[in-house]
């Protein structure tokens, strides 16, 4: 792609220019650390076209056309001056009734789809009524025990409009089966029913901690879904394959893109062998990914995971249709990144975290309230941040150009880097059987938990900063701001909603609904069409869960030193 001796006259200008930059070193006080990402990979202070002749950059091949395989500079041809990014706020607290206004708030303030937020009993597969709920009833997010409840969350939101998010994973299957009996009483065709159920059970085992049943028949159950979706729900995202919770729990970029793919090759494996066909199922695979504060770093993992995906799915799988090839990925900024030390510099590092997003080309974007760290966001904080999309989209102008790092030396060679380290990792767990076996092993749990202990003591020794936390702090004088109380009466009026709504149901329904799913888990079909006439005769999300448990048991997790 360059000319040699163009490229020999570079290296002889640059030579020159760095002894004048080491005259200019001596001046200044010997620095301790390299300069690094905040994953730890060395930075050269310029690059030049050599940096791309040495790894053998081929403009076709390795970076090509906005839309156009690889997908380097984006799945759409003119990316966002076709249609922006989806800004989707991440809600749910306290009630369904509670929670719905929020939903009704952000839609009129310009939200284009929602996202979910269950509460820790939900997530876990409990009712509010159940002796483990006591005490988290709709604190962490909107308690949903019922379908009676997911009707209340959903009143007067027209489904068939409306994209939604819902962040479940080990009981995945009961809540989307309620959301499709929801979408169903409102009169909405299936193919009109569109969204994304998170419903990634690999990462719970590696980071997120919050899961159900043993992992085999876990990940049957995620399986299950894809296959009924694939048949009936066309439009529907049936995995959010999530990165976000593997960065979360301390992972560098590299181990979160590695970790997010391979999750997503167990996922296309276990398809596969049901005797699925590639091109079916894998248009409706999703991604989910975090963008932390490392500005072009965050920007290289988004391409660099593009390229990855498109590769395996086409080489590895032999897949025909391009749309198989695309990752489409929703992302959201750094939840670990906040600080509870002066708040008010959140709304800032949100700021960073999001423009990285866009230009890394995501297709829908979660910006984090600035009070996170303290509580579920406030009315006002949560404007703020989808205030912050709306700024990005409307005046910055980042979204007049498809992929403006297109063909920088520096983002070329650091996606490059990226994508090589993330290979070597995918490489490895293919070795090991794949990610199932992997994380049977604890790899990837070890792998993180070594990498988030290094950079707490980079913290700790001050060769990383963060702002008000390890330097410029405040002491007692730190930023108060007002939070979101969560009114404790919520648990006895949802224990309470819960008990009419079992008087008044028929018992002989559910009990014969549950005896079928019993059954047909012990026999191993598909559960999604069982679940589906469960909820719709009103068993609960713990009925629900507890006949899998007595079939599957329950996941203990093992540990790793």
């Amino acid at each position: 792609m360059f000319d040699a001796s163009k490229l020999n006259q570079i290296k002889k200008t640059q030579e020159k220019w760095e002894k004048k930059v080491a005259e200019a070193e001596q001046k200044k006080p010997p620095r301790d650390v390299p300069y690094t990402t905040l994953s730890d990979h060395v930075l050269p202070l310029i690059s030049t076209p050599k940096d791309l002749d040495d790894i053998g950059f081929d403009y076709l091949k390795d970076l090509n056309f906005p839309g156009e395989f690889p997908y380097t500079r984006g799945v759409h041809h003119n990316m966002y001056r076709g249609k922006l990014w989806t800004m989707r706020m991440f809600a749910g607290f306290s009630s369904p009734a509670e929670t719905n206004k929020r939903f009704k708030l952000l839609l009129e303030q310009g939200q284009t789809g929602l996202s979910t937020a269950f509460d820790m009993p939900t997530l876990m597969g409990y009712d509010a009524d159940s002796d483990k709920a006591k005490g988290e009833v709709g604190k962490c997010g909107v308690a949903v025990s019922s379908l009676e409840d997911m009707e209340e969350l959903y009143s007067g939101i027209p489904l068939g409009e409306v994209t939604t998010s819902m962040t479940i994973n080990g009981p995945a299957i009961a809540i989307m089966a309620m959301y499709f009996a929801v979408a169903e009483k409102q009169g909405v065709p299936k193919e009109n029913v569109r969204g994304t159920l998170q419903n990634d059970i690999l990462k719970e085992y590696i980071a997120q901690k919050e899961w159900l049943f043993p992992i085999r028949p876990a990940v049957s159950l995620v399986t299950d879904t894809i296959e009924y979706c694939t048949e009936h729900y066309k439009n529907w995202n049936t995995v959010s394959v999530s990165g976000y919770h593997i960065r979360e729990a301390g992972a560098t970029a590299v181990q979160e893109l590695a970790f997010t793919i391979a999750d997503g090759l167990a996922y296309v494996d276990e398809c596969i062998e049901r005797g699925m066909d590639i091109d079916t199922f894998a248009p409706r695979l999703s991604f989910f990914f975090d963008v932390h504060n490392d500005f072009f770093e965050e920007i290289a993992k988004l391409r660099a995971a593009r390229r990855i995906w498109a590769h395996l799915i086409k080489d590895r799988y032999q897949a025909k249709n391009s749309k198989s090839w695309m990752l489409r990925t929703h992302a959201q900024t750094a939840g670990v990144s906040l600080t509870a030390q002066q708040p008010m510099n959140n709304v800032v590092r949100v700021a960073i975290q999001a423009l990285a997003g866009v230009l890394g080309g995501v297709n829908s974007l979660h910006t984090n309230s600035m009070d996170e760290t303290l509580s579920l966001p406030t009315d006002e904080a949560v404007l703020t941040a989808l205030r912050t999309q709306q700024v990005i989209a409307e005046e910055s102008g980042v979204t007049n150009v498809a992929d403006p790092f297109g063909g920088s030396y520096f983002m070329e060679r650091l996606t490059h880097e990226v994508e090589v380290a993330a290979m070597d990792y995918i490489k490895k767990i293919d070795e090991m059987g794949g990610m199932v076996s992997a994380v049977e092993n604890g790899f990837p749990q070890s792998e993180i938990a070594n990498s988030a202990y290094h950079f707490q003591k980079q913290v700790e020794k001050n060769e990383k900063t963060i702002v008000g936390v390890n330097k410029y702090q405040e002491g007692q004088s730190d930023q108060k701001i007002d939070t979101l109380y969560i009114d404790r009466t919520i648990e006895q009026r949802q224990v309470e909603r819960l008990r009419a709504l079992k008087l008044k149901r028929s018992k002989k329904d559910v009990e014969q609904n549950l005896n079928t799913l019993e059954e047909c888990a012990k026999a191993g079909k598909n559960l999604v069409p069982p679940v589906l006439e469960a909820v719709k005769s009103y068993a609960t999300l713990q009925e629900v869960c507890d006949t899998l448990r007595g079939v599957f048991g329950v996941y203990k997790d093992t540990g790793s030193y």
